[in-house]
């Protein structure tokens, strides 16, 4: 939460200085974590929970509010930014609580940043976003052009549905986790059952294929609704399961609290993009920068 707070004060830095023509609403893409961090660095949980005591995370009113409040700023012409931005916190704070500058960790005060490098000792520069459309050349990096990308990050590897898949699966065989986002609203996408799978009446399975992907994602029928973790893999039958981590509404519905199963055509034909350790894409990575290198 100590994230998605100043993602809005972002969020809104952006709107402001683009005078209105900047996405706000609520979401993101899994990088704006790294993004922010860099930034603002990060807390422990209990330190800054980012929800009033007794409530539930709800940013529906909070999102609203801001918005409404930025669109009196456009309406009215009003583009001082260090007020315009005092007055989206003060939204933030009704919510969510206002975000320590100093904490006290293991008998020792510091910062966010501090605890963040000094803690954690995450390198922040080690993970790698990954896409596969045929809208961009392939092994080249671009632009993925949703709403959630607000501040339009073009630093995502484009490849083939195959090679992006069997990144994929063969990170999490190897133990890297992979954050990953997609379209979560499909029929064959069930809370009560814990699990996403295509069912026949979409597509055959044999016929998903790159295709049929860009099909969706040109026809709006494939969307960035949702980011989960993917956390771990068995094969069963003639299929890849990947257990993921969920922390939408539905995610809590089946008899796996938080989790879903998600099926390896759901994946190839519904999901659109990754970040992942660049460990785990040592050889993508190459081959774009071999193929890069090639054409220049």
């Amino acid at each position: 939460m100590h994230t998605v707070y100043y993602e809005y004060v972002e969020k809104a830095r952006s709107y402001i200085r683009e005078r209105g023509d900047s996405w706000i609403g609520q979401g993101s893409e899994t990088n704006a974590v790294i993004r922010v961090a860099k930034e603002y660095g990060v807390v422990p949980a209990d330190v800054y929970p980012g929800v009033r005591e007794g409530e539930r995370y709800n940013h529906a009113n909070m999102s609203g509010e801001i918005r409404k409040y930025l669109g009196y700023l456009k309406e009215h012409d009003f583009w001082d930014e260090e007020q315009a931005l005092e007055g989206v916190k003060l939204i933030l704070n009704k919510y969510m609580g206002k975000p320590p500058e100093l904490f006290l960790f293991e008998g020792e005060t510091m910062t966010p940043l501090e605890f963040l490098n000094n803690v954690i000792q995450i390198n922040l520069d080690d993970y790698v976003n990954v896409m596969s459309t045929l809208s961009t050349p392939f092994y080249t990096t671009a632009e993925f052009k949703v709403h959630d990308n607000w501040w339009h990050d073009s630093s995502y590897y484009n490849v083939p549905l195959d090679e992006w898949y069997a990144l994929i699966a063969d990170a999490v065989k190897n133990k890297y986790t992979v954050a990953i986002g997609g379209d979560v609203s499909e029929p064959g996408y069930n809370g009560f059952e814990d699990a996403a799978i295509v069912p026949e009446s979409d597509i055959p399975q044999d016929y998903i294929n790159q295709d049929a992907r860009e099909f969706r994602i040109y026809n709006r029928s494939t969307g960035d609704d949702h980011g989960v973790h993917i956390v771990g893999h068995t094969r069963v039958g003639d299929h890849d399961w990947f257990l993921i981590k969920d922390s939408s509404r539905s995610g809590r519905w089946g008899k796996f609290e938080g989790y879903y199963f998600y099926r390896d055509d759901y994946i190839r034909l519904k999901m659109l993009t990754i970040l992942v350790h660049k460990d785990a894409a040592e050889g993508i990575l190459k081959k774009c920068h071999d193929m890069s290198s090639s054409e220049t």
